[in-house]
């Protein structure tokens, strides 16, 4: 692996590590906080907001059926022997009328009447299921509780009957009497909290059966003390508390918190539960976002970093392998090229030969004009050269005033370069007369640079002896 390649890999894992990392940090952080906030804060106060609007709907039934229940017309009817039906009826009649209710009622204890506001509804009976309530009430002692049945008086629809002892002076059970509100009215207000809150809200008893429940199938056919999950803390949730108390459970792959608010005036739990995976939406949300930037981020930042070192490793390389004068490739450039031609030279049988150009008298320039002007000569001929060979071929600056010349082909093809070359630099309006002396070698099986550079060396030199501006073979 090369350097560059560990360089950005270990950059690419730094860069989308770190974000990865700061990302689920960041994540854990705010779930805790999420979860802290709605434990402590949300949830209970949703509880509290939901008990105020429960206690403010179901206060004027309690009242009411408090009224009735010490109302002195009723005791003085019920005294009388229940004598006058229709005068009981009508006044049932009177308060459903005036407040609104489902239904009104009284049931007497001396005669089993179930009076309500059509009439006498039935005789309650002991063994009669819809009629448990009143002997059980009766028992109990209680001065009041809300009972959830359906309504015989009104085609069998849910009721939270509120239920009101009726006792004379000396403390000696007269009846019940209450009133009737419809059920679909909570199971409204507590739809409407979880449209709000996005938060399950529901009312159980003391004995964790729900009372009321947006789903009416739970209702009075339900306990949270039989519940998965829930049930492991419903002892802890059913035990009366002047403030909200927090809980949290697992079920069914779900995560939830839960916050429980005692009822004193209906001797009922409100129940508000939130799935914390719903909660962590947003956050979850902002994770994937953060992911999703941090990994683009790290991309462009990864792209620009491939992009810049490569750009400076090819000005590099072309440094390293370039004579930065006249801008024509250098010794180290050509060693290369030279094992790649000598390999195929072997392999395949191909031919190729170098050409060592020396400039004649160039130190008289550098004397008579300047090194600034032989700089140009030299600039001059480079050009020139690379002109006129071909793709395949390579042009390198061989020492101060020498250039080499690696070309495909034998002697013959060299020397053709060689007129060319040497009738343009004739032909150019250049104001120094530029002349050069060339010795030619051919690749020979088992040649290296210096052997082969060596036979072509002292080829020039026998043209610089025979007085310059010539080519010979070695």
């Amino acid at each position: 692996m090369s350097i560059k390649t560990k360089l950005l890999t270990a950059l690419s894992v730094i860069l989308i590590g770190s974000f990865v990392v700061t990302s689920f940090v960041n994540y854990t952080v705010t779930r805790e906080a999420v979860r802290e906030e709605l434990l402590n804060s949300s949830l209970p106060l949703t509880g509290k907001n939901i008990y105020s609007e429960i206690h403010a709907a179901m206060l004027r039934p309690i009242l009411v059926s408090s009224s009735m229940a010490n109302d002195a017309f009723l005791k003085g009817w019920i005294n009388s022997g229940e004598s006058d039906e229709t005068a009981v009826v009508r006044y049932l009649n009177e308060i459903k009328q005036k407040y609104g209710f489902l239904t009104t009622f009284f049931v007497s204890a001396a005669t089993d009447n179930y009076y309500y506001q059509g009439g006498i509804l039935k005789k309650i009976g002991a063994r009669d299921p819809h009629d448990v309530w009143f002997y059980a009430f009766a028992r109990s002692g209680k001065e009041y509780n809300l009972d959830v049945d359906t309504n015989e008086a009104e085609q069998g629809k849910m009721t939270i009957f509120v239920n009101f002892r009726v006792e004379d002076e000396k403390g000696r059970l007269l009846g019940v009497a209450g009133v009737g509100v419809n059920m679909d009215k909570a199971i409204a207000l507590l739809a409407e909290a979880r449209k709000q809150y996005d938060r399950n809200v529901y009312l159980v008893d003391q004995d964790g059966l729900i009372m009321v429940h947006p789903n009416k199938e739970l209702i009075e056919k339900f306990y949270i003390t039989k519940a998965g999950g829930i049930r492991n803390l419903a002892p802890a949730i059913l035990t009366p508390s002047i403030e909200a108390k927090n809980f949290e459970y697992d079920w069914d792959g779900k995560h939830t918190l839960l916050s429980s608010i005692y009822i004193p005036d209906f001797k009922w739990f409100l129940i508000v539960e939130q799935d914390e995976s719903t909660a962590l939406v947003t956050a979850r949300n902002n994770l994937v976002r953060t992911l999703a930037v941090g990994f683009g981020a790290s991309l462009l930042i990864i792209i620009l970093c491939v992009i810049t070192i490569n750009h400076f490793q090819s000005r590099l390389e072309r440094m390293a392998k370039t004579d930065p004068l006249t801008g024509v490739a250098n010794r180290r450039a050509l060693e290369e090229r030279f094992e790649i031609a000598a390999y195929k030279a072997d392999r395949y049988g191909t031919s190729f030969s170098i050409i060592i150009v020396d400039l004649d008298d160039f130190k008289k320039i550098n004397d008579q004009q300047g090194h600034i002007a032989g700089d140009t000569v030299l600039r001059t001929v480079a050009e020139t050269i690379a002109r006129n060979i071909r793709p395949s071929d390579m042009l390198a600056r061989w020492g101060g005033d020498e250039f080499l010349i690696m070309l495909d082909g034998t002697g013959d093809d060299a020397q053709c370069l060689i007129a060319r070359i040497r009738q343009e630099m004739t032909d150019s309006s250049h104001e120094t007369v530029i002349s050069f002396s060339c010795g030619i070698a051919r690749y020979e099986e088992a040649d290296d640079l210096g052997s082969l550079t060596d036979r072509a060396d002292r080829a020039m030199y026998q043209a610089k002896g025979k007085g310059g501006d010539c080519v010979m073979a070695g």
